[in-house]
């Protein structure tokens, strides 16, 4: 358990937030201790404070500074890397208050918006300008972009729109001691100094507090068209994706399923994915090139599925089908949590090799003695293999991580990385280590030393010590 807060720093904390944004009682803080991955440490917090403002994000940096007490940022704790999980005794800084759309300049394509706001809530204002914004984590509709910034979140589009850092265009951040650094700019273009504004995107809180940032926008799609394709192997699927991609197509989606995900959402959802009963892998594409551009592109998309060997494909414009259709693939992590408790990972790698993922994870799975189901980005090569295992039993929870382990390296061995969006929080340093090798590790340590020479800002998170 984590030590009570200090008397005096207690005082500055509620002097800095006032009094009914400290949180110290044990009920309230134990909800703040974790994030959605299971199996990642967590500590209980001495406190939980809930700024409203950048300047008294300044007042608690310097206050948990001068008292040398751990700073671990969090959002609405949607991660799923325990990125955002406390350490004993720490400060728990919840940036959900913090949630403006300070601007919307239609004219330049540019949102500046505080770290609380939920990423639905954007795409939604600025869609009433006629305008997007990309990223779309499977959690959007309860993610805050603070979490999104600090773990680089991907999502369904990223085939087409890029991930989180993609559409970053500067940043506002709280340093160690508790100056503002601005970084990035709201122009197009712009090479003046180091890139400081990706530095921090995807840092997980680690090298400081992110308060505000500006966000370049995109023209609103078109209403996507949309396809589904059934396999009967995932080799078939795979060999569709990969000629997808050398063809040149760059669909505003696609995603991949395979089987045991098809059945687990049909069961759940009580609807039929048009899989049938052998399909092996179902691939769901997009275009949103509108009209008869789009529909010509799901056409040459499907054509492409039925020369791979798709057993079942099916095409329409029809919005409420298509949404339908992606509501399925979004409902994947709540479909398996009805199997039992579910460990997910999200490892990337090179497009041609999803196909020997997918088999690599149905192996380990059988080994173990688990339910390994996949699912994930196909345009990106980012997939989701997730484990279903009974948590209240200690071997399974333990065949869980040894199975999670070995499909980081599985993972590696097919040149991929050991996460694609969700980040390397405090259950994949040692394979960050393994993966960047001992040069990357200590110039990681260089930058973090330099930023955060006490190493109050989310002890643990990304590489120990």
């Amino acid at each position: 358990m984590g030590s009570p807060v200090d008397v005096d720093l207690l005082t500055a904390l509620r002097a800095a937030v006032g009094p009914d944004h400290v949180l110290v009682d044990r009920d309230v803080t134990e909800s703040y201790r974790r994030d959605m991955m299971p199996l990642a440490p967590a500590g209980s917090p001495a406190a939980v404070v809930l700024p409203g403002t950048t300047e008294e994000v300044q007042d608690v940096v310097r206050a948990c500074g001068a008292a040398g007490v751990p700073i671990v940022p969090r959002g609405a704790g949607s991660g799923l890397s325990g990125a955002a999980n406390a350490v004993d005794g720490c400060v728990v800084l919840v940036l959900t208050r913090m949630d403006r759309i300070v601007e919307i300049d239609p004219d330049n394509r540019v949102a500046v918006v505080e770290p609380g706001v939920v990423n639905l809530d954007l795409r939604s204002a600025v869609e009433k300008h006629g305008l997007f914004y990309p990223p779309d984590p499977s959690s959007y509709d309860w993610c805050t972009i603070g979490g999104n910034l600090s773990t680089n979140a991907g999502g369904l589009c990223c085939v087409k729109y890029g991930v989180t850092t993609d559409s970053v265009l500067g940043l506002e951040v709280v340093l160690a001691d508790g100056e503002v650094l601005r970084t990035g700019r709201r122009t197009v273009k712009g090479v003046a100094g180091y890139d400081l504004t990706r530095l921090f995107v995807g840092s997980e809180g680690t090298l400081g507090v992110i308060t505000r940032a500006t966000l370049a926008l995109r023209p609103l799609p078109q209403a996507p068209a949309t396809v589904v394709a059934s396999f009967g192997s995932t080799g078939a699927a795979g060999a569709a994706v990969s000629r997808i991609v050398r063809e040149g197509m760059v669909p505003s989606l696609l995603e991949i399923m395979d089987s045991v995900c098809v059945r687990a959402v049909e069961r759940h959802l009580s609807t039929e994915l048009g899989a049938g009963a052998g399909s092996a892998a179902l691939v769901i594409g997009q275009s949103d090139l509108g009209g008869a551009a789009g529909l010509a592109e799901v056409e040459r998309l499907e054509q492409v599925c039925l020369d791979a060997g798709a057993e079942f494909t099916h095409h329409t414009d029809d919005l409420a089908e298509g949404r339908l259709l992606l509501a399925a693939r979004r409902a994947v992590l709540p479909a398996l949590e009805t199997l039992g408790s579910w460990l997910t990972d999200d490892v990337c790698v090179p497009r041609t090799r999803i196909a020997e993922l997918i088999a690599g994870c149905a192996e380990i799975g059988e080994e173990v003695g688990l339910t390994v189901a996949v699912t994930g980005h196909a345009g990106d090569g980012n997939m989701h293999p997730t484990i279903v295992y009974d948590a209240s039993r200690e071997d399974e929870a333990e065949a869980a991580r040894g199975a999670f382990d070995r499909i980081l390296a599985l993972g590696l061995r097919l040149g991929g990385t050991v996460t694609g969006e969700h980040g390397v929080g405090r259950i994949k340093q040692d394979w960050l280590a393994t993966e960047i090798g001992p040069v990357g590790l200590r110039t990681h340590r260089v930058i973090k030393n330099a930023l955060d020479p006490q190493g109050l800002f989310n002890p643990g998170s990304m590489f120990r010590g």
